[in-house]
Formats: C-alpha cells, structure tokens, sequence
C-alpha cells in the first residue's frame, strides 16, 4: 500500500463552490481506477472544524505502484495540474490498514495527522506504536478506516482515518469528504504491512 495526497491551499476568500462543482463533475472518473484503493475528495474551509484556511487535498490509498504512476503520468493528474498547476505530491509507504465498523456508510469527514519521528528513537518501536494507533481508530464509534503510513525521506508518519460521522474520535487535520472512489479497497491489504 502507498499514500498519497497533495495539498492547494486556496485565497480566504476563494469560492469553494468551485471545488465542489468539481469533485461533481470529475470525482467519478476514479470510481473503477485500476490500481486505486481508494481516493477522497477532501476539502477543508476556513473556520469549519477548525480550519485556519481553504484547501483542495484528495488522499490516496494505492494498492499497486502502477496504478498510482498510471495516475499521475497517465492523464489523471495533468487535468489538475492544467487548472490549479502543478502541486507537490506527497508519499507515504504503507504501514498499516484497517477497515472500521462504519465500513459501508456514507464518509462525512477525513481527519489526517502527521507526526516527525524524532532521531535516536527505536523504529521498529515507533512503527509498531503507528499500527497499534490504525487498530484504536478502527475500533472507534463511527470509524470506516484508518491506515498509518511513513515518509523514510522526512521521518514523517501520516495517520489517516475516514468517519461516517462530524465528530472524529482522532486528532489532525478534519476535512470534509466530497466524493469517495473506492475501486480496489477490498484489495487494500488489512494489517501490519511487513
């Protein structure tokens, strides 16, 4: 498994009715993606859940490497490079996944967390504590998945989680979930990812 998310911040005052229209129009076009787990449409808007600022930010859960460089060389991705330019695309290898009890609701929210991983620290230790963290969130009230996934370039881990409800029982980022493709998330692999 590998994560995936880029980020446009977009002007306070930008309509994000642009947005929405959109992951209307175009958010079906990865409904059956080969190689995709699962995309959500993320959109967070000043002073909504907390957010300082607008921001565009699909998260990705690739279940093949292909799929996600079919993705991004393929046409997918240039669409919004043509319309927003070209942001930086973060990635994230897999550590853990889990499908929560919520598994077939409506997403409402997405809330993501990153965390450095401090030097001198045992990894393993580390990476066990960020799979163990995927299993609590999954296990909450109202929780479809959770994963956990490491930058090894920045020592940075991504915790993800999607809910089927407004009040997420994790900490991080809270977006709203537009759309959801989800093509191959029975593929996603469940568990410890080594």
């Amino acid at each position: 498994m590998h994560a995936m998310q880029y980020e446009l911040t977009l002007p306070a005052d930008y309509d994000t009715d642009v947005i929405r229209a959109r992951v209307s129009r175009v958010g079906r076009l990865l409904d059956d993606w080969k190689g995709l787990g699962l995309k959500a449409y993320l959109l967070r808007e000043r002073g909504v859940h907390g957010s300082p600022v607008n921001q565009y930010a699909p998260f990705y859960l690739w279940d093949t490497t292909e799929g996600m460089n079919s993705f991004l060389w393929g046409g997918g991705f240039q669409g919004l490079s043509d319309d927003f330019g070209r942001p930086s695309v973060r990635q994230w290898t897999g550590l853990a996944y889990e499908e929560g009890g919520a598994a077939g609701s409506p997403a409402r929210v997405a809330v993501r967390r990153r965390q450095q991983v401090p030097e001198g620290v045992e990894l393993a230790r580390v990476m066990a504590h960020a799979v163990g963290e995927t299993g609590r969130l999954a296990v909450a009230d109202g929780a479809m998945l959770a994963a956990a996934a490491v930058d090894t370039a920045s020592w940075e881990l991504v915790h993800f989680s999607l809910w089927a409800h407004d009040t997420p029982e994790a900490e991080g980022d809270v977006f709203q979930v537009l759309h959801l493709s989800s093509p191959g998330r029975d593929q996603l692999p469940r568990g410890r990812q080594w």
